[in-house]
């Protein structure tokens, strides 16, 4: 990508509309006079005097429990070093939002203007009653060890250099891992850590602690061994100082290791090195954008190597967002006075055992593969794996309770677990995973409406993810100045203009002319069609020149899915298309239908959009709870609409027997499980709220889904279109780019489930 235009995005991202990634959100009603008085003046007072009177009694009135700071002088901050600590707010800002998206923990971020430890700590320790917890960020060493040592000393609650014990926790259970592939015991392995900083000295303990000998660890500088004669060390480094000679260089310690660490710099290990390990070594090159040797080196130097890296595009990533949430998280709810080595000892092998167990589908689909399993290309879990949450919080709250740090006890693990998934349940988790799934095995999609930069600019941040594979129809002339223009990176993107002759036209035109000569196309008018990019698109996803069809950014709905319809058809079995919304909430994902494509269905036609709906929901890994909505309640009111929903239900339940659904209800009772088993006890829906809705025309269906993105926030994914042969999405009117990006994620998915699904005839 264009650096510059890559800068200007970033920047762009950070600065549109709202400043920062972050706000505080109101958690009680705030819409009446009296709301305010309770929140405010007069009301406030009462949880005052209770808590006056017990100061414990703050996590029971206040935010204070699930309240974490994020901390920081910026002075070690990513890759970029000591840039002060305003420079180092958007990566606060970005932590509190990791730790918000993945644990449901809220964050004020802090950036403090010293760099004198005492003043650091006075400052830390004087914010003690606001929060529930301190994560301590970017802090250079040597004095990161101290200001975290006097912390966990002179406060009550839970403080972490997450940039030491994140990285520690996280490779030490990939460590684990790999030493069981390999057939390697810790106690025996020869280790060489390439880096002394916070990180590496954390690591280097967290592996002693697992079982790593100190005699067999060697650990090498900007100045080389750590040595006991060195006179430029200080006490921490000195600490692992090593008593071997004929050792000089990194060269000299790599042979015969079992084990490289890397938290260093990049491209300091060659395949020479890797070559001189012992037979099955393993090498975690975690150095930050650059690994100290590449993973494509890595493997080709040596087969049997198992290999980690701190980037996301390779195996085995080594990421600190599958530590820091989880262990914040189960220390607030136990309310823990401290976050010990027996907590992160309980991290590490939460997450070693995580690995092993089967992987879920959800994980699968993610990640586009069928067999992830242990092995030597899964040694940590995935990051999108919603188990880390109840496996490692738990494992970290028990042992909070186990050694004495916890001020509250939990009993009920079940329960607890219950807990922890609703609380991620939320929000965009399913389009990122459907992302990640995306960007696993990218597809060609052609836009059919290419002379327009909101579709030129989806176009390349959907190239920049590797989510897909553009092809650009329209004017060439009038595309390369809109790249031109808003400088673009799309210079080597396919482009063709269907108003000139070109490739394979006249073999689509033909084929279109075949198909609907019946129909009354002739040939000449076949020929005509296929100048229009809607026609052309579809005819070259008709004939594999391309994976998927995006389109109607500008045209009306009919315009554009009438020329996929006659050129590729509806499914084998399918009489007619539907479409249908994802609605990103809150609460998860929502899915209405049909909300774009039959006007006033039948009772028949209903039936059939349901059968169509409840396959696609499923295929997003998610088990469809469906209810078919009216404006009556199981034969309340008589009508067209309770009459034909009714008796669509009826043939459900009868000819899909598994199906869950009921019906015809009120959109209120669908929604709300206690109004339901109030009102109505028997209803299949009982337990959870359903979360696929059936519209009983497209009116309805339309109104809803818009009220809820404009009024309730909720972001539309759609209109999905369902029931065609091949993948062909239909653009709302004006959609925005991220919604365009949506769309085209959803495409790449659905064509590599219908590709898997023809291989697998």
């Amino acid at each position: 990508m264009n650096t510059n235009k890559r800068k200007q995005d970033a920047l762009n991202y950070h600065s549109k509309g709202r400043p920062g990634k972050i706000q505080v959100v109101p958690t009680k009603p705030t819409n009446s006079q009296r709301d305010l008085t309770m929140a405010y003046s007069p009301g406030v007072a009462e949880p005052c005097r209770e808590i006056a009177a017990n100061t414990d009694d703050v996590y029971k009135y206040t935010a204070k429990g699930n309240l974490v700071a994020v901390i920081s002088n910026g002075t070690a901050v990513l890759g970029l070093g000591d840039i002060g600590p305003e420079a180092s707010k958007p990566v606060m800002e970005g932590k509190g939002l990791l730790f918000k998206i993945y644990a449901d923990i809220d964050v004020f971020d802090l950036e403090l203007n010293t760099k004198n430890v005492d003043e650091f700590v006075n400052i830390v320790k004087a914010l003690e009653p606001t929060f529930g917890g301190v994560n301590l960020e970017d802090i250079s060493a040597p004095t990161c060890f101290e200001i975290e040592r006097r912390l966990k000393a002179e406060m009550n609650i839970p403080v972490m250099h997450d940039d030491q014990h994140g990285t520690a926790i996280i490779s030490g259970a990939a460590l684990m891992n790999a030493c069981e592939i390999q057939g390697k015991k810790l106690d025996e392995i020869k280790l060489v850590v390439n880096g002394a900083g916070a990180a590496a000295v954390s690591c280097t303990k967290m592996y002693l602690q697992l079982g790593v000998k100190k005699e067999n660890l060697l650990m090498f500088d900007i100045g080389g061994l750590i040595t006991p004669d060195r006179t430029d060390l200080d006490e921490i480094r000195l600490e692992f100082a090593s008593h071997r000679t004929g050792i000089v260089t990194l060269a000299d310690g790599m042979k015969d290791a079992d084990v490289f660490i890397g938290l260093s710099a990049g491209n300091l290990v060659n395949a020479d090195m890797l070559k001189s390990m012992a037979p099955n070594p393993i090498v975690f090159a975690m150095a930050n954008p650059e690994p100290e040797v590449a993973y494509d080196i890595a493997v080709a130097a040596r087969e049997d190597i198992i290999m980690a890296t701190g980037r996301s595009d390779y195996p085995n990533q080594v990421n600190n967002v599958l530590g820091f949430p989880y262990i914040f998280r189960g220390a607030l709810d136990v309310r823990a006075t401290a976050i010990n080595e027996e907590m992160k000892i309980a991290a590490v092998h939460a997450i070693a055992e995580l690995t092993r167990k089967p992987v879920p589908e959800a994980v699968n689909l993610a990640y586009n593969t069928t067999n992830l399993r242990f092995g030597r290309d899964y040694i940590i879990p995935k990051p999108m794996d919603q188990r880390l949450i109840t496996e490692v919080s738990a494992a970290v709250a028990k042992a909070a309770i186990d050694s004495g740090v916890a001020r509250i006890q939990i009993t009920d693990w079940d329960a607890y677990a219950e807990q922890l998934r609703l609380r991620i349940g939320a929000d965009d988790k399913l389009m990122r995973n459907l992302s990640g799934k995306a960007k696993q095995a990218p597809k060609r999609v052609v836009f059919a409406e290419a002379d327009n930069y909101k579709i030129l600019r989806a176009a390349q941040i959907v190239k920049e993810e590797g989510i897909a594979i553009p092809i650009l129809l329209g004017n060439t002339e009038k595309i390369r100045q809109i790249i031109d223009e808003h400088k673009l990176d799309l210079d080597d993107v396919k482009i063709i203009n269907t108003l000139v002759p070109c490739e394979r036209q006249e073999e689509y035109a033909q084929f279109l002319y075949e198909k609907r000569q019946r129909r009354g196309i002739t040939l000449y008018e076949a020929k005509k069609m296929m100048r229009d990019r809607n026609y052309y698109g579809a005819s070259m996803v008709q004939f594999g020149d391309a994976d998927a069809l995006i389109s109607g950014l500008t045209k009306n709905y009919v315009s554009t899915i009438k020329p996929a319809l006659q050129i590729i058809g509806t499914e084998p079995g399918v009489a007619k298309v539907a479409g249908m919304y994802m609605m990103i909430t809150k609460k998860g994902p929502l899915f209405f239908a049909d909300t774009t494509v039959n006007v006033n269905p039948t009772t028949q036609d209903l039936v059939d959009i349901t059968v169509l709906v409840e396959r696609s929901v499923k295929q997003f890994n998610i088990s469809p709870r469906i209810a078919m909505l009216s404006y009556s309640n199981f034969g309340s009111n008589e009508g067209e609409v309770p009459e034909k929903t009714r008796e669509a239900v009826k043939i459900l339940h009868k000819q899909y027997p598994d199906m869950v659904i009921d019906g015809e209800m009120q959109a209120n009772f669908a929604m709300n499980r206690d109004l339901l088993s109030d009102n109505f006890p028997f209803s299949t829906l009982n337990g959870k709220p359903a979360n696929t809705l059936i519209f009983p025309n497209l009116e309805s269906g339309n109104i809803a889904y818009k009220l809820l993105q404009e009024v309730g926030g909720a972001e539309a994914v759609g209109p999905i279109l369902l029931g065609m042969k091949k993948p062909v999405h239909v653009l709302q009117l004006g959609s925005s780019v991220r919604e365009i990006v949506n769309m085209i994620t959803i495409a790449v998915v659905d064509a590599q489930q219908k590709a898997q699904a023809q291989e697998a005839q």
